[in-house]
């Protein structure tokens, strides 16, 4: 049996990140981060929450292809929550 391949998701803050794990093995890891929060000297959080629903698709999408699996090969996902 092969490992469970996982999809990480991480938005706590300012950046949106993905990274796809199979086992042990780390396939993919993709960050998009948000320099608009460097005018403002620190994290604006409805920025960072815009910018987090303008990013996530394409980093997961990005994570995936960087991985070579498809969406339906995915066993799990962990995500931040709150």
């Amino acid at each position: 049996m092969s490992d469970s391949i996982i999809l990480g998701i991480e938005s706590s803050c300012d950046d949106t990140s993905a990274a796809v794990i199979r086992g042990n093995t780390i396939l993919s890891n993709v960050a998009a981060s948000q320099e608009i929060h460097r005018l403002y000297g620190g994290v604006v959080p409805e920025l960072a929450s815009r910018a987090h629903q303008q990013n996530i698709i394409p980093v997961v999408a990005q994570a995936l292809r960087q991985a070579n699996i498809q969406q339906k090969e995915i066993s799990a996902v962990g995500f931040t929550r709150g």
